[in-house]
């Protein structure tokens, strides 16, 4: 995490019914071409990450889990609006997803690379020069503790 990122990051969904908070550090962001995240997005899904301790709900009357097709995975979404908002795998992780586009500011974040790049949009062209990866990048994109 670098030191001139905010202290704090504000988010939520398009209508309002869901708000958030994320008081500590959170990873850079990661782009996912996986074909859930395509369909769940619409497009490729960009996410930051933060310790599951470090994101407070402040208002979750509109949110709704969804769990995916891959085992453990949860979709937290609004059910009045649609949006997007996190990823969380639930298999012991200490941290969460939380969908970039969601963030109210996206200040002191930078993307730092793509995963599931083998299930890439046939549609569309990955044109820079950051890592990517066939499948998960396994935790070589991560600080510290590896996810």
């Amino acid at each position: 995490m670098s030191a001139d990122k905010p202290e704090k990051l504000s988010g939520g969904c398009l209508c309002g019914g869901v708000r958030y908070e994320i008081t500590g550090p959170r990873r850079d962001i990661i782009n996912c071409h996986c074909e859930n995240c395509r369909r769940t997005h619409g497009h490729i899904a960009a996410y930051t990450s933060v310790s599951q301790s470090d994101l407070k709900l402040l208002h979750q009357q509109t949110l709704r889990w969804y769990h995916d097709q891959s085992p453990n995975t949860y979709r937290g979404f609004c059910n009045r609006c649609g949006a997007s908002l996190f990823w969380d795998a639930r298999d012991g992780r200490a941290k969460i997803s939380v969908a970039a586009g969601s963030l109210d500011s996206t200040a002191g974040l930078k993307t730092i690379g793509h995963v599931f790049v083998g299930e890439a949009g046939q549609y569309y062209e990955i044109d820079d020069d950051l890592p990517r990866f066939e499948t998960s990048n396994a935790g070589e994109l991560e600080p510290g503790d590896g996810g």
